[in-house]
């Protein structure tokens, strides 16, 4: 997203460990081979440093499951796209500030594409923090900025989706922010 970084998916590829790489496409690809992604990678870069997407997807079509190739790709990609751009780091702090920042009342919305901005959602929204439980004050009052408005994420329809395909991944979710000392 920003162009003026200095981290590329090539670098990433060809300079991260192989622990580095097989917890990235773990978490971010959520990839059920990404050991062996790794491992892969790793190797092959000894001899040709990975330069092009096509010398990627090459050295990764012994891997991908036959008749899925493009959604594991998709998912390779993926995650070198969420770490290059550090977008979970990106997501989490504007949930925070925007904990900080909103009124009481105010509306946060947030429309997520993958399954990990959503948990990280869903779970700020829930415990007000992406990670871990919810803190509790010194009367064992749930502290937390926002209140979910919908339990569930909202989804596209099926006419939404014949009209634009990218909204089947869409996930809309809604809170209201709390006041700052709500006492029960």
């Amino acid at each position: 997203m920003d162009q003026n970084i200095s981290l590329t998916a090539a670098k990433v590829l060809n300079e991260y460990s192989e622990d580095q790489l097989h917890k990235l496409f773990g978490m971010y690809g959520e990839l059920k081979n990404a050991k062996t992604v790794a491992r892969l990678i790793t190797q092959q870069r000894v001899s040709q440093p990975f330069d092009r997407t096509e010398s990627l997807k090459a050295a990764l079509r012994t891997v991908a499951p036959r008749g899925k190739e493009n959604k594991y790709f998709a998912q390779v990609f993926q995650a070198l796209r969420i770490e290059v751009n550090a977008e979970m780091k990106a997501l989490e702090n504007f949930l925070h500030q925007c904990g900080e920042v909103m009124e009481t009342g105010g509306r946060l919305v947030v429309m997520s594409y993958h399954s990990l901005e959503d948990r990280m959602v869903k779970n700020y929204i829930n415990k007000g923090k992406v990670f871990g439980e919810v803190d509790k004050d010194f009367y064992g009052n749930e502290i937390k900025p926002f209140e979910a408005v919908n339990r569930k994420p909202i989804e596209a329809t099926e006419e939404e989706i014949s009209n634009n395909s990218r909204a089947r991944s869409a996930k809309l979710r809604v809170a209201e922010r709390l006041p700052l000392s709500v006492t029960g």
